[in-house]
């Protein structure tokens, strides 16, 4: 055979073994985060226009997480923060409006507390998806039906769903240590 055959027999050889390398690679990142993120993954990708930007989100998310300073709280912290939450919820059966607002400013300070910027609730979401992805769509949930109970367009059972939403939260931040420290 001629010199150029094995030429292009070795370019496509090469190819393939690049093509192969990057599939693998490929599957490993997304096999990373769908462990990782769980039905976050599944929601993000779903609200992408395609998979790669989806995944690219993701992980700029985790990259923006790794620079957080998260810090367990105190035990101090931990039984003032159950102490409130219990106040919170006694207090719903007559003032349930009030109760979901306690609710998402009580959620707001502990984030606050153990380093979470809390400035924007789509930063904080999106951030405590990467340790949390299990419970922040309750998370969006609960801070939706707070929005509308300012305008007036929620019924009781919403204001209940928002406190429990809240609470499966509320459960995971009071005792999660943090993955970066």
């Amino acid at each position: 055979m001629d010199a150029w055959v094995w030429i292009v027999i070795a370019i496509v050889v090469v190819l393939v073994v690049v093509a192969l390398v990057a599939a693998a690679s490929s599957r490993r990142r997304r096999h990373h985060l769908q462990s990782r993120f769980g039905s976050e993954y599944d929601r993000t990708v779903e609200g992408a226009d395609r998979r790669r930007e989806a995944e690219r989100d993701l992980r700029e998310r985790e990259a923006r997480h790794d620079e957080l300073d998260l810090h367990p709280l105190s035990d101090a912290s931990r039984q003032r923060y159950t102490q409130q939450w219990q106040e919170m919820q006694s207090g719903f059966v007559d003032r349930p409006q009030v109760a979901v607002a306690d609710a998402d400013r009580l959620i707001t300070d502990l984030m606050r507390e153990r380093g979470y910027p809390v400035d924007d609730f789509d930063t904080r979401s999106e951030l405590v998806s990467v340790d949390h992805p299990d419970v922040v769509e309750n998370y969006r949930t609960a801070h939706g039906i707070a929005r509308r109970t300012v305008e007036g367009r929620t019924s009781t059972e919403d204001l209940r769903q928002a406190v429990i939403s809240y609470r499966a939260l509320f459960e995971e931040m009071l005792v999660d240590e943090p993955a970066n420290s």
